[in-house]
């Protein structure tokens, strides 16, 4: 018998349920983060593609991921999450099915866009069930060991996704996924339904359109205007997706339920927030896109060992997040938030050392080491920060839109970086030429989170801080004590925790 919502407890054979549910689900999803790009020259071998269609590969999920994530924990929070994240798994499986027998490059793109959509069902239901499913005593170590197995399962995707490709064939990162889909399902069965009975009983269908249609013609724009495609359709597209995403602005404003509640950037902190995150994903965003590129075009290594390169990023993130929100909650977020970015700015710096014949030891790991030490430093007081300066009672909602923003920024980065680093065409397949608009790429992505830092420097407060009261108590100003300890997996450089009010330790793993 099902344990009622909020009654779980952790050890139970029902608590085992939820968790293998939940981590596979959300594993689902972040094993195409971490793959794809390590299989972007090889399906571009593969469909002969130019660097535009690389870049469409990974956009093109990114579209609808990042427009219809906040709908998806919406439609959760009304319909049942449990439901909305079983739709999710089984949408998400068929077009991971529709990716691995694509036959062309416009099937997997629109394949990948499908993909997008099941993300969005899916990823908000993941810690929203925990969070809606076990007791509140046992719900920290469940979302412990939610983020802790969800941190391997990212340190592991990049070889196991490097050796099928390697040794089997690209289509099996994307049919990996219907195994791990059959395993949610059933695990899910046994995971109490959940709703939010206040949440409004309307859908957001106009501001979920608009938002989809301004990031697809801008993105559109981007890709395809410096490529030499038609003029005249690039700028129509540019100018649609312009309106599209100022309508959308408006539409929140007026709507009675809007998708995105723009209230909740009153709070200066808050916004602040979101402006460093926009920045310094949208760096790490295409420069880690063109870095897999990089690594097996240029310094010719294998999806295998492109994979393993980054590993150090991830045992550094695992061993130091933590210890990161940890000084963020004692001295307050400005000041990592401030070094952080600029550690990731001299990592990123360092790759600039990297070109073609250089050996792993002695360009690649010092960048990555310093890299990885700059995000660690990073990501635990951003999430934490967002989460602390909006009202408690809008956690999720907040730690949504951080989501949302961060992988819109990701997106618009690997629409626009290419570009500006002057590859296009076929340069990916020529050693020298990317090698050089590679370089170009990381000075550029370096200034983005150089500014980043910049940023949180003049616009990051600290909480206030709490002060002894007379009568031996403790009294708080505004914001005080509030601030989460974080940890952070792997995979929090695709975006921070995700809508179904997170606890204080949750993890930005998804």
């Amino acid at each position: 018998m099902t344990a009622p919502p909020g009654q779980v407890r952790y050890g139970t054979a029902e608590g085992r349920w939820i968790l293998v549910a939940t981590i596979v689900g959300s594993g689902i999803a972040s094993l195409d983060a971490t793959v794809v790009n390590v299989a972007l020259p090889t399906i571009g071998r593969h469909f002969g593609a130019g660097v535009s269609g690389l870049q469409w590969v990974i956009t093109a999920y990114l579209i609808t991921l990042a427009a219809l994530i906040l709908l998806g924990g919406s439609l959760g929070d009304l319909f049942g999450r449990k439901r909305i994240f079983t739709i999710g798994v089984v949408w998400f499986s068929l077009a991971s099915l529709f990716c691995g027998i694509a036959v062309n490059l416009p099937m997997l793109i629109a394949a990948r866009a499908l993909q997008g959509i099941g993300g969005a069902l899916l990823v908000p239901g993941s810690l929203a069930l925990i969070e809606a499913s076990f007791a509140v005593s046992d719900r920290g170590r469940a979302i412990g060991a939610w983020s802790g197995l969800g941190g391997i399962t990212a340190a592991i995707g990049p070889f196991v996704g490097g050796w099928l490709v390697s040794a089997v064939s690209w289509r099996l990162i994307f049919l990996l996924n219907l195994p791990l889909a059959v395993v949610v399902l059933v695990a899910s069965r046994h995971v109490p339904e959940s709703t939010d009975p206040q949440a409004v009983r309307q859908i957001d269908v106009a501001g979920a359109a608009l938002v989809v249609i301004g990031l697809a013609t801008t993105t559109y724009a981007l890709i395809e205007g410096p490529g030499g495609g038609s003029g005249g359709v690039v700028a129509a597209a540019a100018v649609v997706g312009v309106l599209a995403l100022a309508g959308f602005v408006l539409v929140e404003r007026r709507s009675s339920h809007p998708m995105l509640p723009l209230g909740i950037f009153a709070s200066r902190q808050f916004t602040a927030a979101n402006l460093v995150t926009f920045v310094i994903y949208a760096a790490l965003g295409g420069a880690l896109f063109l870095l897999a590129v990089d690594l097996q075009q240029a310094l010719r290594y294998s999806p295998v060992a492109a994979g393993a390169a980054l590993f150090p990023v991830t045992v550094i993130m695992l061993l130091l997040s933590a210890r990161a929100g940890a000084l963020a909650q004692r001295i307050g977020p400005r000041i990592p938030m401030t070094i952080g970015p600029l550690v990731v700015t001299a990592g990123l710096l360092l790759m600039v050392r990297i070109s073609p014949g250089d050996h792993y030891a002695a360009t690649v790991l010092p960048a990555v080491v310093v890299f990885g030490l700059g995000l660690a430093l990073t990501v635990a007081p951003l999430t934490a920060t967002v989460l602390q300066a909006a009202d408690e009672r809008h956690a999720g909602v907040a730690s949504g839109v951080n989501n949302a923003v961060a992988r819109a920024a990701s997106l618009l980065a690997v629409a626009l970086l290419p570009a500006l680093a002057g590859l296009t065409g076929a340069d990916y397949k020529h050693p020298l030429a990317f090698s050089h608009g590679f370089h170009t790429a990381l000075m550029i992505a370096a200034a983005g989170t150089f500014l980043g830092g910049v940023l949180a420097l003049f616009t990051i407060r600290n909480p206030a801080p709490v002060v002894t009261a007379k009568d031996g108590g403790t009294a708080a100003g505004p914001g005080a004590g509030r601030l989460p300890a974080v940890t952070v997996s792997a995979c929090a450089i695709d975006g921070p925790p995700l809508r179904g009010q997170p606890s204080p330790s949750a993890s930005p793993h998804t």
